[in-house]
């Protein structure tokens, strides 16, 4: 049963992957898309109520994170038009992110990706948003706010050393 959790999350790197073998306008994307989110949501749950959360677990899942968001950029970037100064700001983000890791090994010699607050409801607001892209770009650049502000309270977490 402690199991389950981890199991999910590795079936969401699994989805994750599926979805390059779908065009994003087909139905079969957006199935596999929401189940995919469902399962984000799913395992934390999960793993909180069965006591079964593990550093393994976490890792994993912010493994599964990164493989969805991965495979959903490359699958939606070249059908989506989005603005540079988004694409800048995204890349600012991602730098953040990378320092973050950056200073994780250096504080605690390992990767660290702590599941705070802002980084759930980023999480969330991005999964809410992708479908959108297709008619605005108005959700991403407010998800780009709160990724923004979840990137650097992981930063701050990270070299104060209380994650």
């Amino acid at each position: 049963m402690k199991r389950i959790p981890n199991i999910i999350s590795a079936l969401r790197i699994l989805g994750a992957i599926s979805l390059l073998f779908f065009y994003p306008a087909s139905v079969a994307f957006w199935v596999i898309y929401g189940l995919c989110g469902l399962s984000d949501i799913l395992d934390g749950y999960l793993a909180r109520k069965l006591h079964a959360e593990s550093k393994t677990g976490a890792v994993l899942d912010s493994v599964a994170d990164i493989c969805f968001v991965a495979c959903c950029a490359i699958q939606l970037i070249p059908v989506v038009q989005i603005p540079a100064w988004l694409w800048i700001w995204a890349g600012v983000i991602v730098a953040i992110k990378i320092v973050n890791q950056v200073s994780a090994m250096i504080v605690f010699k390992h990767f660290c990706f702590p599941h705070t607050k802002a980084n759930k409801l980023t999480g969330l607001l991005l999964f809410l948003s992708v479908p959108t892209v297709f008619w605005s770009i108005v959700t991403l650049a407010f998800v780009a706010g709160v990724a923004s502000f979840a990137a650097v309270q992981e930063g701050h977490l990270i070299r104060t050393r209380k994650v």
